[in-house]
């Protein structure tokens, strides 16, 4: 195997990444020629005794895997080691919102995290790495991240609305009665909250309009749209926790898509510092359309049109984005 891929990523510990970290270290995201050395942050003992502990008894469970593709692991609770060296950063730790706090609290507490994490990947990553931000609130964690490590092009970073894409992709299928793959040119507009726009206007079953094939407009505007909105609440309140293997799965289907060429009938979504496409003011993370070039670059897919439904809904999603940003704006270097 001549090839390596450094991969770091931090909340390594937690529930999402129990089930990211075998799969990256399997071959399943890189293939079976690429050897993988994994590079993992938790909390510092001083924080969290029990993180790096946690952390300790993962790794002894990947090399109990013994993947021939899993070349090695480093366990840490240092940014600069976690990022030394990374081909792709994949930022899955963030702090919960605990008891009573509000949402501006969150943004500040996570922002802290963040802009120490936007400065180490600066100072050491690899020059061409590909960093996906996972922790929610993940669209201004990314932007919070970015604007601290900025000697990284914006083109490089990215958030996770993958995970509600693939919610979309499955609603519209069941409804419509068809597998999956049938359905194509979905787009998640805006924020990975209940604000995101999950746009069925520009999307397609088995290669027609959706709204043509599920004529109940009714259904799509009042039970899909705020289904797809509200999926990881209803997760929580079945499950009694997150979302897990499901947010891990969008994380690894995005950097798989970023090392695959789209179909030229088809896009994907994804949070990207916005160049300024659809009117969406340059630097905010907003989720488009997009696809790749199979090199590791998404762009935005231009051209479409929304309806005044989508248009309300998209100018609804990017009036929370523009709040959460006014909200750190003093962690954002100009």
């Amino acid at each position: 195997m001549s090839n390596v891929v450094r991969v770091a990523v931090t909340g390594a510990a937690g529930q999402v990444a129990y089930t990211l970290l075998p799969r990256l270290a399997s071959g399943e995201v890189f293939g079976p020629n690429t050897k993988v050395i994994l590079q993992l942050l938790e909390i510092p003992r001083s924080v969290n005794p029990k993180a790096m502990d946690a952390l300790e008894g993962v790794a002894m469970e990947l090399d109990d895997c013994a993947f021939p593709t899993l070349q090695s692991i480093v366990v840490t609770d240092d940014e600069n080691q976690a990022f030394d060296g990374c081909d792709f950063a994949l930022l899955v730790g963030a702090a919960p919102r605990g008891p009573g706090m509000e949402r501006k609290d969150l943004l500040m507490k996570n922002a802290q995290i963040f802009q120490k994490q936007g400065r180490a990947l600066a100072a050491k990553a690899a020059k061409n790495v590909r960093i996906l931000v996972v922790g929610n609130p993940c669209n201004t964690n990314c932007l919070i991240a970015y604007c601290n490590g900025r000697d990284i092009p914006a083109k490089q970073w990215g958030a996770m609305t993958r995970l509600d894409h693939n919610r979309a992709v499955s609603a519209l299928a069941k409804k419509a009665g068809v597998q999956n793959e049938a359905v194509t040119c979905v787009t998640i507009w805006g924020n990975h909250s209940n604000t995101q726009f999950p746009d069925f206007t520009n999307a397609k079953i088995t290669g027609k309009p959706a709204a043509s094939v599920i004529t109940d407009r009714t259904w799509l505007e009042t039970v899909y749209v705020p289904q797809c909105q509200e999926r990881g609440k209803a997760v929580i309140n079945k499950r009694g926790l997150s979302s897990a293997f499901s947010a891990a799965n969008g994380a690894l289907d995005h950097v798989k898509s970023l090392l695959a060429t789209t179909p030229a009938n088809d896009w994907t979504s994804a949070a990207l510092v916005s160049e300024g496409q659809y009117g969406v003011p340059k630097g905010l993370v907003f989720g488009y359309p997009v696809k790749s070039d199979g090199k590791g670059n998404f762009t935005v897919v231009e051209g479409l049109s929304l309806d005044a439904f989508g248009k309300a809904k998209f100018e609804a999603t990017l009036k929370e984005l523009l709040e959460e940003q006014d909200a750190v704006k003093e962690l954002l270097p100009s």
